[in-house]
């Protein structure tokens, strides 16, 4: 029985070599891809994949909040992050959502087979290259100090990204159909959760925790 395969990532480029790599690999299919974490919920409601590879930061809704809401309104889906990040921040973000599986983007192609085989098996997989050291610390350093994010509602964590991706309180006030003075409630109740009082301390903050990167 053939793997089908959803394929979510911002970069056309990346999309098109990851889709090349999966057609070399018996019993999986490509059935369809997608820019944003939005696009790939339509599409895996349309198609109806057994996986989704999912970019981790994606611009509009990324890989991690696509991930929750895959959760919930597709839970037949297996989902594998696949990222240039390493840090145990954002595997952990990923896993915690409800990803099965994270795998770097520079890893051999033997290992994204790999781990597609053992993610559909229901296995959580990981990439050789992370320390399930450092990954065990992290747990214990959130166990003991909380993680500030699970407090924030979803419509805050969208805003939240959609604010470090250099949306002014308009922009975000049109994609979201808000009016600019929700948007600038939940901007200061975002400051208030987190103890972060300004702009540049925001998108600090969501890079760090993986809503976002540097490069977006």
């Amino acid at each position: 029985m053939n793997i089908r395969v959803l394929l979510a990532d911002d970069h056309a480029l990346v999309r098109s070599g990851i889709h090349s790599l999966l057609r070399t690999m018996p019993g999986i299919q490509v059935v369809a891809e997608a820019a944003d974490g939005a696009a790939a919920l339509m599409e895996a409601e349309t198609h109806k994949p057994d996986l989704a590879i999912l970019d981790i930061a994606m611009k509009g809704m990324n890989g991690i909040e696509a991930v929750r809401h895959f959760r919930a309104r597709c839970p037949a889906v297996r989902l594998l992050m696949l990222s240039m990040y390493s840090s145990e921040e954002y595997v952990m973000q990923a896993l915690n959502a409800g990803a099965s599986g994270y795998l770097l983007k520079d890893s051999a192609s033997h290992e994204l087979e790999k781990a597609i085989r053992q993610v559909m098996q229901g296995q959580r997989y990981l990439d050789s290259f992370l320390s399930p050291q450092a990954l065990e610390q992290y747990m214990r350093r959130v166990a003991e100090k909380g993680s500030n994010i699970e407090i924030l509602t979803p419509r805050q964590r969208q805003i939240l990204q959609l604010i470090a991706e250099g949306d002014n309180t308009k922009e975000i006030a049109y994609r979201l159909n808000l009016s600019g003075k929700t948007v600038e409630t939940h901007r200061a109740q975002l400051m208030d959760r987190l103890d972060i009082h300004d702009v540049p301390g925001l998108v600090r903050y969501a890079i760090r925790i993986g809503l976002t990167t540097a490069e977006k």
